[in-house]
């Protein structure tokens, strides 16, 4: 049976002012036979967003459709764990469909990508903003020198850049800046990247979790064994490469499937990537709502998801109820991976775990 293209554009929702941009021409002509349906604004989509009997075309959303939009609003947020700052985005929504994803619960469920037309006024204010800092003052667990920028908050930046040259361009931006990187998470191989020539100003983070809950979990991603076998490529390459234990989900035999991948990831790396490496890791956070939704495409996940014997509710900010592991138990996992990591990668210096 074949397997379904990651994305096969078939109908673009466009911002006339983003059409009438460089960028949205470039964009809109990478697919010349795909349908154009004009709309006032890319956050009001009603046969896209907020729609959770959607769930029944989630991956044909994904698949087929494509936003093309203007950013309004550009600030760079503070942020005190993967990076110093979050930077405005150049696109969000995804092509992949992972089960536990916060995405969704942002911009309603299916949430296909939408792509940002105005990138020089993007570049523009990072470039502005990353001035105004000035030399880093002291270490952080972010960089011990660098400002770090997280550029891809809300998608994968690593799927945009097939859409779009937005991510390249950032790459290009902070190439140039003495005093900052940039930092993105990715679940998805792109070996285009490795022609980019980022000159250890980009910091890419491959995702990782047991092979065994990436196939349940991580839909439509690149497999856990590409992902490992394209670290030393991608330093090779000139990025700084590290990795996101995320999300760890506890079931029966988890630390045993850890301790499996950090086997593996040990004898994937060379010399120069295990002395560059450094890890986040990041136990699974659950939400009441997503859970509903999954039950009606991928119940298989929510077997090891949805563990009310393990977790504990608290209110989030949408008024719905995000599950976490239960206080005291939480902080033993944690513990017990951590010290797994230090006995299997002692190289590998873990900048936050929570």
């Amino acid at each position: 049976m074949p397997t379904q293209p990651l994305l096969d554009i078939r109908r673009v929702y466009v911002e006339p002012e983003a059409a009438g941009l460089p960028r949205g021409q470039e964009i809109l002509a990478r697919f010349p036979d795909a349908e154009l349906v004009e709309v006032g604004s890319h956050h009001r989509i009603p046969e896209l967003y907020g729609d959770e009997t959607n769930v029944n075309r989630w991956v044909r959303i994904k698949t087929e459709a494509l936003v093309l939009g203007v950013k309004k609003s550009l600030t760079a947020r503070p942020n005190d764990r993967s990076a110093d700052f979050i930077a405005p985005s150049t696109a969000n929504g995804c092509a992949m469909a992972c089960a536990y994803c916060y995405v969704p619960r942002r911009k309603g469920y299916s949430n296909p990508i939408t792509v940002f037309a105005n990138i020089d006024k993007i570049l523009g204010y990072v470039r502005r903003h990353a001035g105004r800092q000035g030399v880093k003052p002291e270490p952080n667990q972010a960089d011990p020198r660098d400002w770090i920028y997280d550029i891809g908050e809300n998608s994968d930046c690593s799927v945009d850049a097939t859409i779009s040259d937005n991510v390249r361009d950032l790459v290009r931006l902070f190439r140039g800046l003495p005093n900052a990187k940039a930092s993105f998470a990715t679940k998805y191989v792109n070996r285009d990247l490795l022609d980019w020539d980022p000159r250890g100003r980009t910091r890419v983070r491959f995702s990782l979790m047991p092979a065994a809950d990436s196939k349940l979990l991580d839909i439509r991603t690149s497999p856990i064994a590409d992902r490992l076998a394209a670290i030393d490529d991608f330093v090779a390459a000139g990025y700084e490469v590290h990795v996101n234990f995320s999300p760890v989900v506890v079931r029966d035999g988890w630390l045993e499937s850890w301790a499996e991948l950090l086997e593996q990831l040990d004898d994937a790396l060379g010399p120069e990537a295990k002395a560059q490496l450094a890890a986040e890791v990041i136990f699974l956070t659950h939400n009441d709502r997503l859970h509903e939704v999954n039950l009606g495409w991928h119940p298989k996940a929510e077997e090891v998801l949805w563990r009310p014997e393990l977790q504990q509710a608290k209110r989030s900010q949408t008024g719905g109820w995000n599950v976490r592991y239960r206080t005291g138990q939480k902080g033993r996992y944690v513990a017990a991976l951590t010290e797994l990591i230090a006995a299997r990668l002692p190289y590998c210096r873990v900048r936050y775990a929570f």
